[in-house]
């Protein structure tokens, strides 16, 4: 029976070494595979991705002005990564529809940063190394625009990130740059709203994978405490767990009027539903890292009226330069765009406007470029840069009615020095 079973290997192994030799070269860098479960999308005359319809690894044209980007289009925060994916590249076609920047048409390169931090660095690096970009626009998740920093740093090349709030990021050098709030105002701003809804009893539920987590939970930490409002408990999960039964059990025996989840939305939809399913009535308070459509997909109807997350815009607001960006993403792609889009194609713009008042691409009369950017116009506000190369900036408070986004509320900086 051995030998029998021996020969069987055998024969299975050599017809799995046949079948390899002629299997398809490894996928090159920058092109993106799919989830288990996904079936590749592709665009006419790109490569294929495994996001959005509109998501692309490319836009534009050669021969010009090229910029890049790493984001996640692929992994657990992928959905974020899509969408600024394409609103970049919109903003890119608008432009180039319109001669492009300072005579040249422009090329927006994509790396995907696989929502790891490691994939971001490569990214970042593979950006500099072979596409030669005059400037990088990343991450989403703050613990990817950390790992990339550095190398666009040594490289003196700028960094641009749209979305991503840990205050950490800019502090890598003069090189980085952020069009979003940080997390010291949006974490004064979830803490704030919860003060505003006379909320006593806090409890926070923190990943301990993400510096983007622990940056809020630091800040909500140190603004909710006082005039009787306590934070009673801090407990931690980390990315990719789906069983929070244990932690929800303990959460339950505090009887908080007010759980503080500010984290991302795969783990936050879970913790939501399960939370719900318990019989916790308790306000949930999160920030941008809830906008994603697939929080109602997960959360399902647990998703009610005690949800809350704060914001980069509203696609409700009527200020025109947001109705345009709306309307026309929407004829674009079929789809809403998020606040991530948002922050990207402020961030794109941001970046084209820079390098027309640099005359160019030199790297340091573009970094003085976008060190001077003031009073922008932009679809998440206005957004003029500070000595320290941030943004500071109001924010919107959302909520849900049947699993769909609300305008709340809105919070400002000065409603912050008021406290």
């Amino acid at each position: 029976m051995r030998a029998v079973c021996r020969v069987l290997s055998l024969t299975i192994a050599a017809f799995a070494l046949v079948m390899l030799t002629g299997c398809p070269p490894t996928q090159p860098a920058g092109e993106t595979s799919p989830k288990p479960g996904e079936t590749p999308k592709t665009d006419p005359g790109n490569k294929p991705t495994a996001g959005g319809a509109g998501t692309k690894t490319s836009w534009g044209e050669d021969g010009g002005v090229v910029i890049g980007s790493y984001m996640s289009l692929t992994g657990g925060t992928a959905t974020f990564g899509q969408s600024s994916n394409m609103a970049m590249g919109m903003a890119v076609e608008q432009a180039n529809a319109k001669g492009g920047v300072l005579g040249k048409k422009i090329k927006l390169v994509v790396e995907d940063a696989a929502s790891k931090a490691e994939d971001a660095a490569n990214a970042a690096q593979r950006l500099l190394d072979v596409h030669k970009v005059c400037l990088g626009i990343g991450e989403v998740a703050s613990s990817l625009s950390l790992a990339a920093a550095p190398s666009f740093q040594k490289a003196g090349i700028p960094m641009l990130t749209p979305a991503s709030t840990n205050p950490e990021v800019t502090k890598k050098g003069d090189c980085i740059f952020r069009s979003c709030f940080t997390d010291d105002q949006q974490g004064a701003y979830v803490a704030s709203f919860a003060i505003k809804k006379g909320l006593k009893k806090g409890v926070i539920l923190k990943d301990i994978t993400s510096d983007y987590s622990k940056g809020l939970t630091e800040v909500i930490g140190k603004v909710f405490p006082g005039s009787g409002r306590t934070i009673d408990r801090v407990e931690a999960y980390k990315q990719g767990d789906r069983d929070f039964a244990a932690i929800l059990t303990k959460i339950k025996e505090l009887k908080p009027d007010v759980i503080f989840i500010p984290g991302y939305y795969e783990e936050v939809g879970l913790i939501i539903k399960q939370a719900r399913e318990q019989g916790i009535t308790a306000t949930l308070l999160g920030a941008d890292g809830w906008d994603s459509p697939k929080l109602a997909e997960i959360a399902g109807a647990s998703l009610d009226d005690k949800c809350f997350f704060v914001n980069h815009y509203a696609q409700s607001d009527p200020r025109p330069v947001v109705q345009a960006f709306v309307t026309e993403f929407r004829k674009r792609y079929n789809e809403d765009p998020d606040a991530l889009a948002a922050c990207a194609y402020d961030a794109m713009n941001i970046a084209l406007r820079a390098i027309e008042r640099a005359q160019g691409t030199d790297k340091d009369a573009l970094k003085k470029a976008l060190a001077a950017t003031k009073d922008y116009d932009g679809v998440t506000g206005t957004i003029t840069l500070d000595a320290d190369r941030n943004a500071s900036k109001s924010c919107v408070v959302l909520g849900f009615e049947g699993g769909k986004q609300k305008a709340a509320g809105t919070i400002t900086p000065a409603d912050l020095k008021a406290k």
